[in-house]
């Protein structure tokens, strides 16, 4: 299990400081980018003068609007989900053996929302201003409402787990925070997984991007092109998402970490609230970059977000085929893994050591990480805040690149250590 990677001190002291400081540091987020003009120094000074009373004050209480929109966005994706036709997709064989079998069908999900939501603004029955206006108490609703899904979640893993890949270490705070099963589901056909991670949190930065974008319309009359640059890149970046959400069901998040509060509340309360921040924060912010600056800055976002994509096709290709693919141009050099299942079987997978794959471990998050900053710099530097999500991101994919690491040793073994020989270098080709 992911908790093992790191000392059981490192692994508890930074499992009870999520728990407790991400809840809080979200509310602080949204107060210092929608109330305090961005500056962090002004919340501190703020904080300082309040001390705990001055947070209980400006957290929002979650109000019937706010769980009114939740409710409402979160049955129409539910239902989309089920819905929407989509073709059969499975996914990879699991720990014990099983292999879950996906409806794909995240890219009409996507389109029928956003056509959705900008509709019902044009033809006035919704004006997306409202959701802008409400995000303080709908944070709030969502973090508490995440925390109580996250306990039946728990729940759930302990009394009906919907497959063998579930099952608890014995330790209750573990198992509520890396989760008790790998794919729950409610029903036969329902991925809980798919809805928290794919339909409700990536869906939702798209649909947060859109709503800064129309809140910076209604407040000055037109839009700024930084936040036009912010807005299209997000965009592009969630479309290659559920372009390629297939592919999404093979990585990390979905195969390896099981369904709790480090997966499930992050992409329910984590995801709107802190990966759409830089947008947030450009409402009250129209920086205005110029034609110039603004086309290279978009220019060079689209250029990582494709390279992203690209590094994940070329993989998900040389799977598909058996390495029996082209990969720039050529044939692809790679090793012949075995490895042995929980079961006692022993199966084979194929490591590609050329392309993208054999400049790093890792590289697709050096891509991935520069595409995040060039939706953000449009804010320019005047504050601090809006790179927020940029570190964050930094120290997520290089944890979850260690995590992987540690994960693939153990499995492959020996093959690991060869693959590791052949190509050097975790993340960042030359030096790390």
């Amino acid at each position: 299990m992911a908790a093992t990677v790191h000392s059981p001190i490192v692994t508890y002291a930074s499992m009870l400081s999520l728990l407790a400081f991400c809840p809080p540091f979200v509310i602080l987020l949204w107060y210092t980018m929608v109330h305090q003009d961005g500056s962090v120094i002004q919340t501190c000074s703020f904080l300082w003068e309040n001390g705990v009373q001055g947070l209980i004050n400006i957290w929002p209480r979650p109000t019937a609007i706010a769980w009114k929109i939740i409710f409402c966005y979160g049955a129409f994706e539910a239902a989309l989900q089920l819905l929407l036709p989509g073709k059969r997709v499975e996914g990879p064989i699991s720990p014990t053996g099983n292999r879950p079998v996906y409806k794909a069908n995240g890219m009409a999900a996507y389109f029928v929302t956003l056509a959705t939501y900008l509709g019902l603004w044009w033809f006035g029955i919704f004006n997306p201003a409202i959701v802008y206006d409400h995000l303080g108490e709908i944070f709030s609703a969502l973090i508490f409402g995440s925390l109580v899904f996250c306990v039946l979640l728990y729940v759930k893993g302990h009394v009906a787990p919907s497959s063998s890949d579930s099952g608890s270490c014995g330790n209750l705070i573990i198992d509520f925070y890396w989760g008790m099963e790998l794919y729950p589901r409610i029903g036969k056909n329902f991925d809980i997984k798919v809805f928290t991670n794919c339909r409700f949190g990536m869906m939702s930065w798209a649909v947060l991007a859109v709503t800064y974008c129309i809140k910076q319309y209604e407040i000055n009359g037109k839009v700024s092109d930084s936040m036009l640059v912010n807005t299209i890149l997000m965009l592009v970046y969630v479309t290659k998402f559920f372009w390629w959400e297939a592919g999404y069901w093979n990585t990390m998040d979905i195969a390896h970490d099981r369904a709790g509060f480090y997966i499930c509340w992050g992409c329910l309360v984590w995801v709107p609230s802190i990966y759409t921040s830089p947008g947030m924060y450009l409402v009250n912010h129209p920086v205005q970059l110029g034609t110039q600056l603004a086309i290279y800055i978009l220019v060079a976002g689209c250029l990582c977000i494709y390279i992203n994509y690209d590094c994940d096709r070329q993989r998900q290709e040389f799977r598909r085929t058996n390495g029996k693919c082209s990969v720039w141009g050529k044939a692809p050099s790679k090793i012949v893994a075995t490895y042995t299942t929980t079961a006692g079987e022993t199966k084979t997978s194929l490591l590609l050591t050329s392309g993208w794959w054999g400049l790093a471990r890792h590289f697709h998050y050096v891509p991935e990480i520069s595409s995040a900053f060039f939706w953000t710099v449009p804010a320019l530097f005047d504050n601090f805040l809006p790179y927020f999500y940029v570190i964050f991101l930094t120290i997520l994919l290089f944890d979850r690149a260690k995590r992987d690491d540690d994960r693939c040793r153990s499995k492959y073994g020996k093959y690991w250590k060869l693959y590791c020989e052949k190509v050097k270098y975790r993340i960042i080709p030359g030096i790390y």
